[in-house]
């Protein structure tokens, strides 16, 4: 099966002006559908390095006649943020226009979603995904789209509200490959984790905001426990992947990525072929709100004395703030709330009082950590 690429037309905002999603996608029309997307947040490189060279891959397999599954790869998943520069920097987080979040706001079907299926629901889980995942395309379809960002999310979430597998491709500033995934899809994501080597495996059910990959997967396990006498699987696995830091962006890395990617795919069947054992995991899986977001008190230079990856202990000192208008003053030191792993921090070493510069996944929730966890302190 030979790759079909699609570009969907987004709405025209300014005269002159048009963008586009461009989509890639393998063996379409069969049966059960991975989806995979790079830089929704569009100043992060590494993802789109990783989408070139599996872009790359799934050609070679479709040559070979691999293709067991439909796969769909975005290869750039928001044009709009990858259009947004100021002075030579490059703003792809926040829509310019609206201020929102690219990662957030994403589709909550659950209520919509329920009200479609309540009277249809049996015992039968193969007829229950089919009947949620119809009433999750209308749902989609329903949403408003007159607005480029609104026509964006759409069309994203048409291919991957419905999808029995999805890996966002994101990065951190400083760090080593973490996960972000809803804890009901722990352990059977376990695969996922060790062929992407990945450090930290951040779970919670919700972490706030509705993110791409939770506005997938979250949907499963709600209407799960809305009916809890029918039969509904989590039927996506879906996860945020954190492809280390942004400026971790070389050929072999990226290829190495997309490998892994490859062996994920062929152990969950959209492509035959052997995938070989599943790698043992770097880490034991840990809450979200166990990770402590360390801020920095006072404003100056941060000066690092551990590494990201490493393992360290409640209460280690893990860099110091320098005063840069007092050469004599004494330094104020980082350190770590809660013992685990140092999986990211700030690039930037000018850093300013309550701004977060770095996380320390720990093994127990942190009583502070409450409300919204992809940013709360």
């Amino acid at each position: 099966m030979t790759r079909i690429t699609e570009h969907i037309e987004l709405p025209v905002v300014s005269a002159g002006t048009r963008r586009q999603v461009t989509l890639h996608r393998w063996g379409g029309g069969l049966a059960r559908r991975a989806y995979i997307q790079a830089s929704l947040h569009a100043d992060e490189t590494p993802g789109l390095l990783v989408a070139h060279h599996l872009v790359r891959l799934l050609d070679r397999a479709a040559e070979e006649a691999r293709i067991a599954g439909e796969i769909v790869v975005v290869p750039f998943a928001n044009p709009i943020g990858l259009d947004q520069h100021l002075a030579d920097v490059h703003l792809g987080r926040y829509h310019a226009e609206s201020g929102e979040n690219f990662n957030r706001g994403w589709p909550a079907l659950t209520e919509t979603v329920a009200g479609a299926v309540a009277d249809r629901l049996g015992t039968d889980p193969d007829a229950n995904v089919a009947a949620i995942r119809g009433a999750i395309r209308a749902a989609t379809l329903a949403l408003p789209a007159s607005r480029e960002d609104q026509a964006l999310k759409r069309a994203l979430f048409l291919e991957a509200g419905v999808a029995d597998l999805v890996l966002d491709l994101h990065c951190d500033s400083e760090a080593v490959l973490h996960l972000y995934l809803g804890t009901p899809l722990w352990p059977d994501a376990c695969d996922l984790a060790g062929d992407l080597k990945s450090h930290a495996h951040l779970l919670a059910e919700t972490s706030g905001g509705n993110p791409f990959d939770e506005a997938c997967s979250t949907i499963w396990w709600e209407l799960a426990q809305r009916f809890p006498d029918k039969a509904i699987p989590n039927a996506c696995l879906s996860a945020t992947v954190e492809l280390r830091g942004g400026p971790d962006v070389d050929d072999a890395t990226a290829l190495g990525d997309a490998e892994a990617i490859l062996r994920v795919l062929t152990r969950r069947g959209f492509l035959t072929g052997e995938a070989g054992p599943v790698p043992p995991l770097l880490a034991e899986a840990t809450p979200l709100d166990g990770v402590d977001m360390i801020a920095a008190e006072v404003p100056g230079v941060a000066v690092w004395t551990v590494a990201v990856g490493d393992r360290v202990e409640k209460g280690q000192t893990l860099g110091e703030i320098v005063d840069v208008e007092d050469a004599h003053a004494p330094r104020t030191p980082i350190v770590a709330r809660t013992g685990g792993v140092l999986f990211a921090r700030k690039l930037e070493k000018l850093v300013r009082p309550g701004q977060p510069i770095a996380k320390v996944a720990g093994a127990e929730p942190l009583p502070w950590r409450t409300g919204n966890l992809l940013t709360s302190r």
